[in-house]
Parts: structure tokens; sequence; C-alpha cells
């Protein structure tokens, strides 16, 4: 269960104003379908987390447990320095109205944008260091969704009132003590 919950807390903090957040915001105001919009987010999140689970597990099987102790440490450590970064969505980055619905434009672009993205990186080593790789992947589809879903549910009304700076603070804090807590614990567990 550890698996899921610190995944699932990880990503959904550290989602909080990332470029992805502002897709979710553009997506609703555009098309105003909000569930097509959160349905294409899980299966476009499924799908990337999924892969980049794989990619960390694999990654897990082929070093030496002291080399990926020490390459998750620095994963993290990365992340976190990287979440302190506010992200922007640039006009060109933004999604053209599609012909094909709300859910295939969201799929598509979510799918795309988290490719490299923090969250997506943060899936890789998470699924380094905890086991089983199902929890990990269901854990930051969830995170990501809990991060999100409400983003277009309530529309651009309240997105100027969340606390964007305080919470890229915690998620980079939280991604320190995931660091710190793999050097001096290890991967066990």
């Amino acid at each position: 269960m550890d698996a899921l919950l610190v995944s699932t807390a990880a990503v959904a903090i550290a989602e909080i104003g990332d470029k992805t957040m502002l897709l979710a915001l553009i997506l609703a105001a555009r098309y105003r379908q909000p569930w097509a919009i959160v349905a294409g987010i899980a299966v476009a999140t499924l799908a990337n987390h999924a892969l980049a689970g794989w990619a960390g597990a694999w990654v897990a099987s082929m070093v030496s447990p002291e080399v990926l102790k020490w390459g998750v440490v620095a994963c993290f450590a990365a992340v976190a320095a990287w979440t302190l970064i506010p992200d922007k969505m640039d006009d060109d980055e933004a999604p053209k109205p599609s012909r094909f619905g709300a859910f295939l434009a969201t799929t598509v672009a979510f799918f795309i944008v988290e490719i490299g993205d923090k969250t997506q990186i943060a899936t890789v080593v998470l699924a380094a260091k905890y086991h089983p790789l199902w929890q990990v992947v269901a854990g930051t589809s969830l995170g990501m969704l809990l991060a999100n879903g409400p983003v277009v549910l309530l529309g651009h009304r309240y997105s100027d009132r969340l606390p964007l700076t305080a919470a890229r603070y915690a998620a980079a804090a939280l991604f320190a003590v995931l660091a710190v807590w793999v050097a001096v614990k290890g991967l066990g567990g």
C-alpha cells in the first residue's frame, strides 16, 4: 500500500501548477465537456505512466542496488529542484480545437505533454523504488486526476485562488524528503 499512497501524494502535489494542469484548464475552457476531459486525462495518464513505470522497473532490474539507490536519490533531488520552477503554457503549445472532440483531443494532448514532464520522471523513479508496479502506476495516475480533476470541473473560476507557490514548495519538500529517505534507508520497502 505504500507504493500506492506515496505515488498518489507525490504526483498530486507535484502536479499543482504544472504545465499539464494549465493544459487541463485550457481544455476545460475550450470544450466545456468536463467529464470527457477528465476521461481523456485518465486514459492518457494511465498509458503514459504505465510506460514510465515499466521503464523504472526495468532500470531497477538492470543495475546494482547501490547504483540504483544513488540514482533514485539523485532523481528525487532533481525533481525537487525542478518542482520549484513554475511552469507556463506557451500559446503555441495550447491544443487547437479538434474535430474529434474533447475526449480524443485531451487524450492525445495530455499523453504528448506528459512525455518528459516531472510527473512522468517521478513515475519512473517511484517505480524503481516501490513495488508492485501496478500500485505505482495507479497511484501516479490517481494523483494526476486528484490535481487536474478539480481544475477541469471547477474551471477557471477558482484557478487564481490556488496557492501555487506554496504547493510548489510543498512538492519540492516532499521529493527532497524522499531523496533523503532513500539515501538513509535504502530502496528496501
